[in-house]
């Protein structure tokens, strides 16, 4: 049985390069399939998984031509993860051989010591500080007040541009893993078993299909699915795909440059149609479907699945999970047993209620109907299931001035051309509304006496919201939300709202960054030394008058076999970082020492972050969030500590 050719594209691309395959076609579809062993669970921590590679090559010599980005151990320490995966360090764990131990220094992690004194206000951290700009002293009053050390938690919220809270007029909430968060993975289980069940018996998958298993551990969020190949991206912020798997299989370093680098004019830009962005934990259950499907596909066993390129898979995946979500599959379930599938939060009436008595306008944006919807906010609202009595009451209505679901962002906030129904609570039922003319044809205060008629409402657009809400610039509205795409990017590009972002995994994260600190300290501080002994290489070079005397030639060589040395270490010592966050994606702010594609779109449309919508309510409206400084390079190198700056004419 062979492979029709369209299916292989991709893999026949990467391997025109990296194997001698024949042009013939069965010869080809032959070739691809036998270069992969496949295996449909992942591997645990500690075992080498399947690797895809040219049969033609080794592991000694299977990356040999050179690229520009190689020469770092960031490249290699990232591929090793993929290579093999290992179990994260134990964050207290001594070291065990010498071979563990540099500079002198334990690369398990031992919390920093500083200098605090109990004594003094703020311990004492900003004494030199203020002596020397001369507001020593007494002159500062309200240190005491402050901490020996800064508190930092999840809880904070983190600022990447200034926002000043009291010039805020109206928030409004997403709904789904934003004021809701979801158990896990009790609740993607419901759209992948749902969808498993479409496959089979709508669209005639193999029943094989039947007994995938679901595993969310696998997963973060940042990641690219290349649906025409099969293949799970993690890129930099500079575009540059850093580790990439087909299906649950690692991809090799030198096919993974020649996919997404090497064979190509122009670099892909990732956002053709067939690279899906995998930007909410909704996407969970789409990866982990997708990627048993092509490892299902690859073995060769199915001939439904033959003639079945990996676009259409991923294509009818996202159809069957769409359709769980429209159909009740997934919100019927939840919204009979809300207590299995959502997480209650006891600060979110308060926090709403605080924000409404400080004078800003609320409001609900979702694009989940209004059955679910209710369910969902009743079941918060009180922090339990409610009989069919108190939950026609919908008393959390209250506690938002305007209600829109079934809103279809991020169409929402672009199309201006949808129509505004309004919602009977009662009933669910819709009623026409004539919109911008209907609140203009009321006269005055023709926004309220509209919303007098009825809070809430399906569809509309972001024109509707903002009359309704009688707000006249997009800077004056804050939105939290936990897509990057729908809720933060779109919202701040078009509309020039303010954006929260929503992300629970910082709370891990952040954890993690902490034990790891020490060994991220001892990276980085190798990497300057590398740099330090590459200039002076690069000088001793420039400057010897005869480059190629012995006493150069000694001095060079020392250098490259120190630099070696150190980049050794470096690959060992980045890889056991990267695995310390995830044992197979590392890091997700991170991509080698780059920040991630993920982690450049928050810092650039995410005025602020924070773990969960609530924590905006441990600030008050009258709070002003800051950034930390921003520095270049240059500015980098010159603010450290060890550094001389060397004036030129």
């Amino acid at each position: 049985m062979h492979h029709p050719l369209p299916t292989l594209v991709a893999m026949t691309i990467c391997c025109r390069t990296a194997a001698a395959f024949s042009s013939d076609r069965p010869t080809i579809s032959r070739s691809i399939t036998g270069i992969v062993s496949r295996q449909h669970a992942y591997p645990s921590a500690g075992t080498a998984p399947s690797r895809l590679k040219s049969s033609s090559t080794d592991d000694a010599t299977a990356d040999t031509s050179s690229s520009s980005f190689d020469f770092d151990e960031d490249e290699s320490s990232e591929q090793l993860l993929a290579d093999r995966p290992i179990a994260p360090p134990s964050p207290k764990a001594a070291a065990s051989s010498p071979e563990d131990i540099i500079n002198g220094a334990d690369i398990g992690v031992v919390d920093e010591i500083i200098a605090v004194d109990p004594t003094k206000p703020a311990g004492g951290r900003y004494d030199e500080l203020l002596d020397s700009v001369g507001l020593g002293g007494d002159a500062l009053t309200s240190l005491d007040y402050l901490s020996d050390l800064r508190p930092v938690s999840p809880n904070d919220v983190f600022c990447n541009r200034e926002l000043k809270m009291s010039a805020i007029k109206a928030i409004g909430f997403d709904m789904d893993y934003t004021l809701a968060q979801y158990e896990q993975p009790a609740f993607d289980k419901l759209a992948f078993d749902g969808a498993k069940e479409k496959l089979v018996n709508a669209l005639g998958y193999p029943e094989e299909v039947l007994d995938f298993e679901y595993d969310h551990t696998f997963w973060v969020r940042g990641l690219i699915i290349d649906t025409l190949r099969g293949n799970f991206l993690k890129i930099d912020r500079h575009k540059y795909v850093r580790l990439a798997y087909h299906g649950f299989t690692p991809i090799t370093s030198e096919i993974r440059k020649h996919l997404y680098s090497r064979t190509f004019n122009v670099v892909p830009s990732f956002t053709e149609r067939h690279f899906v962005n995998m930007d909410t934990l909704f996407q969970h259950v789409d990866a982990h479907l997708f990627a048993l499907l092509v490892d299902l596909k690859d073995k060769g066993e199915h001939e439904s699945l033959d003639f079945k390129t990996y676009d259409e898979i991923y294509r009818q995946v996202r159809e069957c999970i769409d359709l769980c979500h429209r159909d009740g599959v997934i919100k019927d379930e939840a919204a009979l047993n809300p207590e299995k599938y959502i997480i209650p939060d006891p600060d979110m009436v308060p926090m709403l209620k605080e924000m409404q008595e400080s004078g800003v306008k609320t409001f609900l944006l979702t694009n989940s109907y209004w059955e679910y919807t209710s369910v969902a906010m009743n079941f918060l609202y009180h922090g339990r299931k409610v009989d069919d009595e108190l939950m026609k009451k919908n008393e959390w209505m209250d506690l938002f001035d305007v209600v829109v679901v079934g809103s279809c962002k991020p169409a929402y906030l672009l199309d201006r051309n949808l129509s505004l129904f309004r919602v009977r609570p009662e009933d669910g039922s819709l009623l026409n509304t004539d919109g911008l003319f209907e609140i203009e044809a009321l006269g005055e205060n023709g926004a309220q006496k509209f919303l007098d008629m009825g809070k809430c409402f399906q569809g509309g657009n972001s024109q509707h919201l903002t009359r309704m809400l009688d707000v006249g610039a997009g800077e004056e509205i804050l939105y939290v939300g936990d897509h990057l795409y729908s809720d933060v990017l779109r919202s701040k590009r078009s509309l020039g709202w303010r954006s929260c972002f929503i992300v629970p995994e910082i709370a891990d994260e952040m954890k993690v960054f902490r034990e790891q600190l020490t060994l991220r300290k001892q990276i980085a501080e190798l990497r300057a030394l590398r740099d330090e002994l590459s200039l002076f290489g690069d000088s001793i070079r420039r400057n010897a008058k005869d480059p190629t005397s012995e006493a150069v030639q000694t001095k060079l060589k020392q250098i490259d076999k120190d630099d070696e040395k150190i980049k050794d270490k470096l690959t060992v010592l980045a890889e056991q970082y990267h695995a310390a966050f995830h044992p197979v994606w590392g890091q997700m702010f991170h991509a080698g020492y780059q920040d991630s594609r993920f982690a450049y779109f928050v810092q650039n449309y995410a005025c602020v972050y924070t773990s969960k919508a609530t924590n905006l309510g441990l600030s008050t409206i009258s709070r002003s969030f800051r950034t930390s400084g921003e520095m270049l390079p240059h500015d980098k190198l010159l603010a450290g500590r060890a550094t001389e700056f060397i004036e030129v004419d």
